[in-house]
């Protein structure tokens, strides 16, 4: 009796065992047929192409040259010890003052003036002496001319007169006699423009009147 529950009980041992080890064989299976199963599915997957990146634009940096300062040295040097020679020409460098009054020339002839020319003695004693030295001429005395004879001069700025023209004459004589006597006329006192003595252009009138 013994004998026969040990042997029932080695053979429930074996089925048991027998059992359980075609269990897990067949789990392994399953489990190892469900990983191909997945490893198929990932490689029928369909591989997607990204584009390659858009090239990086590339800056270009500015080409700086340097420059030494030895080189810049000898570009400004000025040689002070150089001889200068009875030969050798030198420019003359003339800077005008743009804020400086213009000069006037001494050639310039003004119509007016800050100070205009006068006789010595002033105009009525001039007058006076162009009557007291006029000739009447004989043509006009007996053609009976008179009237006014208009000359035009030029007072220097020395006070000299110069440069007679008969700009409206009379005739008979009249106009050569009026430029004679104001040749001979004393110095004026010239005309004057900022302060300096200047040429000044006048006209006077020079009368012939017959007395009866």
């Amino acid at each position: 009796m013994l004998f026969a529950s040990i042997g029932l009980l080695v053979s429930m041992l074996a089925i048991v065992t027998l059992f359980n080890w075609k269990f897990y064989d067949r789990a392994d299976n399953i489990d190892l047929q469900a990983n191909i199963s997945q490893v198929e599915e990932l490689l029928d997957i369909p591989v997607t192409e990204q584009p390659p990146p858009p090239p990086k634009k590339v800056i270009q940096q500015p080409n700086i040259v340097e420059v030494s300062e030895e080189e810049i040295i000898e570009e400004i040097e000025i040689n002070l010890d150089m001889e200068i020679t009875e030969d050798m020409e030198i420019e003359e460098v003339i800077i005008e003052n743009m804020d400086a009054p213009e000069e006037e020339h001494a050639d310039e002839i003004f119509l007016i003036v800050e100070q205009a020319p006068e006789p010595v003695g002033g105009m009525q004693s001039f007058m006076t002496y162009l009557a007291e030295n006029l000739q009447y001429p004989s043509k006009a005395l007996r053609m009976q001319i008179s009237g006014r004879v208009y000359v035009q001069f030029v007072v220097n700025a020395d006070g000299s007169l110069q440069d007679f023209l008969v700009v409206k004459g009379i005739g008979g004589g009249c106009d050569e006699e009026a430029v004679r006597v104001l040749k001979s006329a004393p110095k004026w006192i010239p005309g004057k423009q900022r302060g300096k003595t200047v040429r000044v252009r006048m006209v006077i009138p020079v009368y012939f009147m017959i007395k009866e």
